[in-house]
């Protein structure tokens, strides 16, 4: 049986420029919070639809995602 874990992430980070200023930029390797593992696909969506609903993403796009175990 194929299982799924959910976790949040950031997809963006604060970078400093060589002028001082920061911008953002992708940051697909950022680290990872585990919210739950050993999930069903629909139990997995489910919990990534609520904790997307009830939080912000905020500036760094923070957002819960699930993937294949």
């Amino acid at each position: 049986m194929i299982t799924y874990q959910v976790f949040v992430r950031n997809w963006w980070r604060r970078d400093r420029c060589s002028d001082g200023t920061r911008q953002l930029v992708p940051d697909p390797g950022a680290r990872k919070t585990f919210l739950a593992r050993g999930l069903t696909e629909g139990e997995a969506r489910l919990m990534c639809h609520t904790y997307n609903l009830a939080h912000e993403p905020g500036i760094l796009s923070r957002k819960a995602e699930y993937t294949e175990e």
